[in-house]
């Protein structure tokens, strides 16, 4: 996904408007870049914050406690009865098809996405589409006051959901790509591309707290959440240097990309030399060297970690650990250590390809060493509490 042609010229936001007006002097191209980088942060945290919300609640959906044998009240009353159909005999099977119906629409909106960020305002769509996300993820949790019972309505809400969750990742990548060149890039985007774990992180421990009030709060919160925060992406996000009358020549880090434009993915992430140009269309991005191998490995990796993302905490309340099960509640802070581990992953894979310059090797690297650590977690996992956290953060 590229960037807006540079014929179009887009209103400088209002909140970098009044930034300079209480500046009272031009913003420097790399105060932009430090906005840019803050605020797609913040925007893709929230994203991923309301996705996961979904995986806290499923214990309190399905809690099947019978299956457990759990015969103490105390578990009892943690787990709760559920929310049929959710509870039923094929309940498991129920929140599944959610899922897959999520993802579906997902992956098929975030193709359409890309064709239709590429011929407007980035800051618009994305506003949009965390609005969307935002009522979306709201009305599944309204259910609950509603009292609705129809598979149906949160079969919808999710799809929909899915669908305006699927305007994220290529608008803030874009953005980025239209402030930052590859030189260096590594760290930079290791610490940026934590928002999926510190997102993951916020709506879990958010979810696992409100879950005891009601699982609808535990959805109804995230989601007006990323709705302020696509107010704020609204109000501040400059899409390109040229929607703000930035100077690249006050910055030396575009001098060299500009010849090495066409040898990787940058003409998917930037387009400085786009003037006059149509977007990449489908079957001329697989022929960028360099896609085809990246998406088949992205491809695997977010297999495992869209498992994670929306099974983990599923999985540990169902998992006896050191002979005791957890509560919805202890089962979702406890997943953030998976998250956790995320961050610290990625900011060590940034330095390393920096200063390695190796980056297929560093992503190869990485991926390789997370099989054994895959298989430890599912055979040493449940021995101990302590075990379970070690083997959380290395996975």
């Amino acid at each position: 996904m590229g960037s807006v042609p540079a014929e179009r010229k887009f209103k400088t936001p209002l909140g970098i408007q009044l930034f300079k007006c209480l500046k009272k002097s031009p913003i420097s191209y790399q105060t932009y870049q430090a906005i840019v980088l803050i605020v797609t942060f913040l925007a893709y945290a929230a994203y991923h914050a309301t996705r996961k919300t979904t995986s806290i609640v499923k214990s309190a959906l399905d809690p099947k406690s019978s299956d457990l044998g759990m015969k103490s009240p105390r578990l009892r009353w943690a787990l709760g009865n559920g929310w049929f159909p959710f509870n039923s005999k094929d309940g498991t099977e129920l929140l599944g098809e959610l899922d897959v119906a999520f993802l579906f629409v997902y992956a098929l909106g975030m193709y359409f996405s890309g064709h239709v960020g590429d011929r407007m305002n980035l800051r618009i769509f994305l506003t949009t589409g965390m609005v969307g996300t935002g009522l979306f993820t709201g009305l599944f949790g309204f259910g609950y006051w509603a009292n609705i019972h129809n598979f149906y309505y949160y079969l919808t809400v999710q799809m929909l959901a899915g669908l305006f969750q699927s305007t994220g990742w290529p608008s803030v990548v874009a953005v980025v790509g239209n402030w930052f060149g590859k030189k260096k890039r590594g760290l930079i985007m290791g610490i940026w591309n934590a928002h999926t774990s510190i997102g993951n992180i916020t709506g879990s421990l958010i979810a696992s707290v409100l879950l005891k009030f009601g699982w609808g709060w535990s959805l109804v919160i995230p989601g007006i959440s990323i709705t302020f925060t696509g107010l704020l992406v609204f109000l501040l996000l400059p899409v390109d240097p040229e929607s703000v009358g930035a100077s690249e020549d006050e910055d030396n880090i575009h001098s060299l990309e500009k010849e090495e434009m066409k040898v990787t993915l940058q003409p998917l992430l930037r387009s400085d030399e786009v003037e006059n140009k149509s977007a990449v269309g489908f079957v001329e991005a697989w022929k960028i060297p360099g896609v085809a191998p990246f998406a088949l490995c992205l491809f695997f990796a977010k297999l495992v970690a869209y498992t994670f993302l929306y099974w983990l905490p599923f999985y540990i309340s169902h998992t006896a650990i050191d002979g005791r099960y957890l509560s919805n509640e202890e089962s979702g802070n406890l997943s953030t250590l998976f998250d956790v581990g995320g961050v610290v992953g990625g900011i060590l894979a940034g330095y390393i390809s920096d200063h390695l310059n190796a980056r297929a090797i560093t992503a190869a690297t990485f991926i390789y060493c997370s099989i054994p650590a895959l298989f430890l977690y599912r055979n040493f996992g449940d021995v101990s509490m302590s075990m379970n956290i070690l083997l959380m953060l290395i996975t």
